[in-house]
């Protein structure tokens, strides 16, 4: 890997021209919508089914839990269960020649999130790196296609873990958005982009965290993330034992914020705000940002394994356009139209994209000349 392709936090940081307080974001999207308030509180409901329905939802989410695992056929019935979901959602790597087939005349835009796709989940949420090789892979793509991170970090968070210029980063599940200032890719040249969904909820997220690193301190393992326009508990490393006064300490605290949302992904709950934006909104706007918005010669490609890739998933489903990629080692419910079960079979899809691409323009260099 060369110096000049991984640079410092700051200078990754730099790659948007900076918004004038109160300006509008240079690529308008429509306004984001506040849900009402009754639907919301209905995740805070105070009876203790629901806190339970919650714990069981927290376990049966986790691929590692005995529940989930429990919750699974064993022998035969696992190995029929695996076969058909993978008939349903086969490997990207199996059907790569496939899907360039798809994608000839075609200009392929990536979407990756970044825990559980380019780096391993971990215990420690600020240990989440992704190895250079994986650093590498991304690097390339980024040369040949529009590419951007969509993760449910904070922005410079997710940029300080990657450490890439070239690329588009939208952090707090879309909610924070930036690219680069000088776009490699033609339809992406005229302006940079710049958005933030949810920036009034900003003093609001700051309260809920403080709030919550203090209501939690009594559960051992409990962390506390900050990811600027959401937070995020995690409970990776907390004992099953404490996972229902974990959730009630939580719901204690949104009790008094109705205007934010409870979510839940791999071992975390994450708070947010009642506003209509997730990651396949922030993958339209990207798509509109880049150019692409109305066009039939894209390929979108959205990698992710976690409840809030869907999102993105069904946009992508919806639009009957581009598909999505789900990084399980598990069969479970998705829109995605192809898996890989981990992260190295993500960096070897990667790998492999890359080469096809270099080859295809090879080709064509040859055709013209002759």
């Amino acid at each position: 890997m060369t110096k000049q392709n991984v640079v410092p936090v700051e200078a990754v940081a730099a790659i948007a021209v900076a918004a004038v307080a109160g300006s509008s974001p240079l690529f308008p999207y429509p306004p984001p919508r506040a849900y009402g308030r009754r639907k919301y509180l209905s995740h805070l409901e105070l009876g203790g089914g629901r806190i339970g329905a919650w714990v069981e939802s927290m376990k049966a989410s986790s691929p590692t839990h005995a529940k989930a695992t429990a919750a699974r056929p064993s022998g035969d019935a696992a190995v029929d269960e695996q076969s058909a979901w993978v008939v349903r959602h086969p490997s990207a790597l199996n059907k790569f020649e496939q899907i360039m087939s798809a994608s000839k005349g075609k200009q392929i835009v990536m979407f990756m999130d970044y825990d559980g796709t380019l780096s391993p989940i971990v215990d420690d949420p600020d240990s989440a790196f992704m190895s250079d090789a994986m650093r590498e892979a991304v690097r390339d793509v980024a040369r040949y296609f529009p590419t951007a991170i969509v993760s449910g970090r904070c922005l410079d968070k997710v940029i300080n873990f990657v450490r890439l210029a070239d690329l588009y980063y939208a952090g707090s599940h879309g909610m924070d958005i930036k690219g680069p200032t000088r776009p490699r890719h033609a339809k992406a040249r005229a302006k940079p982009v710049l958005f933030q969904a949810a920036s009034e909820f900003l003093p609001m997220i700051d309260a809920v965290y403080k709030a919550l690193l203090e209501r939690t301190k009594s559960t051992p393992g409990a962390r506390v993330e900050n990811n600027k326009f959401c937070v995020s508990v995690h409970f990776r490393c907390v004992d099953e034992k404490s996972w229902s006064s974990l959730f009630e300490q939580v719901r204690s605290v949104l009790k008094e914020y109705p205007k934010l949302r409870l979510t839940q992904g791999r071992k975390v709950l994450e708070i947010r705000p009642t506003i209509k934006w997730d990651k396949g909104k922030a993958l339209e706007f990207l798509l509109e940002s880049l150019g692409f918005s109305d066009c039939k010669n894209v390929m979108p490609v959205y990698i992710g394994d976690d409840r809030t890739d869907e999102d993105a998933f069904k946009v992508l489903r919806d639009r009957g356009q581009g598909f999505g990629i789900l990084v399980s080692k598990f069969p479970k419910e998705t829109n995605a139209t192809y898996s890989l079960q981990e992260p190295s079979e993500v960096k070897d899809f990667l790998v492999r994209l890359v080469e096809w691409k270099r080859l295809s323009m090879k080709a064509c260099s040859k055709v013209q000349v002759a």
